[in-house]
């Protein structure tokens, strides 16, 4: 027992504070890139509906790839997957950098890189989320998840920012950053791989059943699955003959078929729309009304400085409130912000409605994840990962829309308030839901999902 106690300590755990410096230089690259996309596109354009139009072919594609990426994630070693994706990423943002300083930025140019990046965010994030299950035990999750919300938050608070000061510099800068932190991605992920080599610890995208194949394996294919940086085509025996239709079939399946799980998605979806439409409405308003990148920026790090707060506050509530109970609080938080930013327009009020809004969020995502984790088999991770990614976020390539046809049809009040009756659609829905309702405190997690498992 005392290696789990000292494995409770996340920073004391060499792979996970790894594995973090890997994610989170990915997630400064997404963050600057999420925030430069849609204000260049204003910019190159002066039309909110072809900005939208940008970032909802980006989201499109994030989605349909993320279907992919969970199959790879569960066929292949995911911390390979996380190398590669680094590596693709350092490319792409690379070819953004050169289209900026050629001052070839155009509605089709924004448009090709944005589907790009973000099919391979979909194709290659799936393997680093997934990847946490083996490197953190089921006791500790909600704190990692705690921990990667507060990293979240940082993120936000650093990205608006940051992105504001780059982009007035010119788009090329930002692309540079971007690729530096490709670089630091790909580094820390070849350094993790090489972790796991040294301590013989099983890799993200290996369970007992894949290990128990994989010594069945001829020594002339096994040669081909131990390489030191972890590229294997796959752990399965050469016989069995992958089937990626039915490998996603039986993710979304599974899924479906756990009550706990399944049917909070719907919600995901919903509040997902509606909170992220109006954000992005109030983004490109600003941006119409001659307000600057940097004002803009700031305003998304205050969203990132009340969630940093949450996420301090959130490892002291997850081991106490029920996570169901923290779903919802959290959830009519969000819907009544949403309401009151129809009614505002100066900046600083904006602001201060936006982080009052976001304060439950970090304990709301951490609960709803750290259980998704506990609760999905390793095998299945990756496709459930992806079900669950398509599911809740599969409404999400409409928010640009959203903003950007709202502002030119209906105008700022009214398209708010769309978005808000949106988000307390998702809290109407989250209370009659008898299963989120009951989702226990952190300790009781893999207690209340052994009664969903079958035979």
């Amino acid at each position: 027992m005392t290696t789990v106690t000292e494995t409770h300590r996340l920073w004391r755990n060499a792979r996970y504070l790894t594995w973090l410096v890997s994610d989170t230089s990915k997630g400064l690259a997404a963050a600057l890139f999420g925030f430069a996309i849609p204000l260049l596109a204003l910019i190159v354009t002066n039309d909110p509906a072809q900005a939208g139009i940008i970032g909802g072919a980006g989201m499109v594609a994030r989605l349909l790839m993320t279907l992919a990426g969970g199959v790879l994630a569960d066929r292949h070693r995911r911390i390979a997957l996380m190398l590669l994706g680094s590596l693709i990423g350092i490319v792409l943002a690379g070819g953004f950098t050169l289209l900026a300083l050629g001052d070839a930025l155009t509605f089709a140019s924004l448009l090709v890189i944005d589907v790009l990046l973000a099919a391979r965010s979909g194709l290659f994030d799936v393997a680093g989320e997934s990847a946490i299950k083996e490197i953190v035990p089921d006791e500790a999750m909600g704190r990692a998840q705690a921990a990667n919300q507060g990293r979240d938050a940082v993120l936000q608070l650093a990205g608006g920012p940051l992105g504001g000061l780059l982009l007035g510099v010119g788009g090329w800068l930002v692309g540079a950053v971007m690729t530096l932190c490709h670089v630091i991605a790909a580094l820390t992920a070849w350094m993790l791989g090489r972790q796991a080599c040294r301590t013989g610890m099983v890799d993200a995208g290996e369970n007992p059943d894949h290990l128990r194949a994989a010594r069945r394996v001829e020594p002339e294919h096994a040669a081909g699955t131990a390489d030191g940086l972890g590229f294997g085509t796959s752990t399965t025996p050469p016989a069995a003959k992958p089937d990626a239709w039915k490998e996603l079939r039986e993710g979304f399946g599974w899924l479906l078929s756990r009550p706990d799980l399944g049917g909070v998605l719907l919600i995901t979806t919903v509040i997902n729309l509606g909170f992220n439409a109006t954000i992005t409405t109030i983004m490109y308003a600003l941006q119409q009304d001659g307000h600057s990148e940097l004002l803009i920026g700031t305003l998304s790090a205050s969203i990132g400085a009340v969630m940093l707060a949450g996420a301090v506050v959130a490892p002291l509530l997850i081991p106490r409130i029920k996570a169901g109970i923290l779903a919802i609080a959290g959830l009519s938080v969000i819907s009544a912000g949403a309401i009151v930013l129809s009614m505002v327009t100066d900046p600083l009020i904006i602001a201060v409605v936006l982080g009052v809004s976001v304060l439950l969020v970090p304990a709301l995502n951490a609960g709803m994840m750290g259980y998704f984790m506990v609760a999905t088999p390793s095998h299945l991770l990756g496709r459930a990962n992806s079900a669950a990614g398509v599911l809740g976020m599969g409404a999400m390539p409409l928010a640009p829309l959203i903003a950007g046809f709202g502002l030119a049809w209906i105008g700022r009040e009214w398209t708010i308030l769309v978005c808000a009756a949106l988000c307390l659609v998702a809290v109407v829905m989250a209370v009659s839901n008898r299963a989120l309702r009951a989702l226990p405190v952190e300790s009781r997690w893999a207690e209340h999902a052994k009664q969903y498992e079958k035979g």
